[in-house]
């Protein structure tokens, strides 16, 4: 029967990887995590987004803190169906787009109310976002006689020359710091190598020829 010449290589094999020092394993988990995280950074499509800006006034019979409570209330409704389903004519998407894609944000010192919206293409981000506000300032100035305040659009959303989503570096380096603690719990976990203890002589016991002499006396 012919013999595997591999079988004989194995043990050298890990013998080396155990001889290996422990923090080899940490560094071998951020190489390939920050490999692994500029890949996804370099193949994943980028993303952009474009931010346009309303601003709630206060009319005849309102004041400025009025105005700054209501803004807060436009910020919540901003992402409703009613105002996403006007929207959407004008933004060229779906409400399920419109309702995953666009997000607000609101300021409690300033009464003005900020439409972000991504996408993979930059003037179809600034679009969406503008279709949003546009479509919350109807809705709100529709009952601007009973609540006193007037919502404005304050700047509209310009197509953004950069991408907003990771770059190839960033992943990267996030990947190789996971990867780093990754390899680190690992090494916590595993079973640490036992140092054999040296083998003790024993012990002879001394010869027991003067309690013999004694007991013959």
């Amino acid at each position: 029967m012919t013999e595997n010449p591999h079988r004989h290589h194995r043990p050298a094999r890990l013998t080396r990887a155990r001889a290996l020092p422990p923090w080899t394993l940490v560094a071998a988990g951020a190489l390939a995590g920050g490999l692994l995280g500029g890949a996804y950074g370099e193949l994943k499509p980028p993303v952009y987004t474009a931010t346009s800006y309303v601003v709630a006034v206060p009319t005849e019979g309102s004041d400025t803190a009025s105005a700054l409570g209501f803004a807060q209330a436009y910020g919540r409704v901003a992402t409703q169906l009613a105002v996403l389903g006007d929207a959407q004519r004008q933004a060229g998407v779906p409400v399920d787009t419109l309702r995953t894609d666009v997000r607000t944000a609101t300021s409690p010192d300033a009464p003005m109310v900020a439409v972000s919206a991504t996408s993979g293409r930059p003037a179809e981000a600034a679009g969406m976002a503008d279709a949003v506000a546009r479509s919350l300032t109807r809705h709100a100035n529709a009952t601007k006689s009973r609540t006193h305040v007037e919502l404005l659009q304050f700047s509209r959303a310009l197509p953004p020359t950069a991408p907003s989503s990771a770059s190839a570096g960033l992943t990267a380096l996030v990947g190789a710091s996971a990867g780093g603690l990754l390899g680190g719990l690992a090494l916590l976990v595993a079973p640490r190598r036992r140092v054999p203890e040296p083998v003790r002589a024993a012990t002879v016991p001394a010869p027991a020829l003067a309690a013999d002499a004694r007991g013959q006396l």
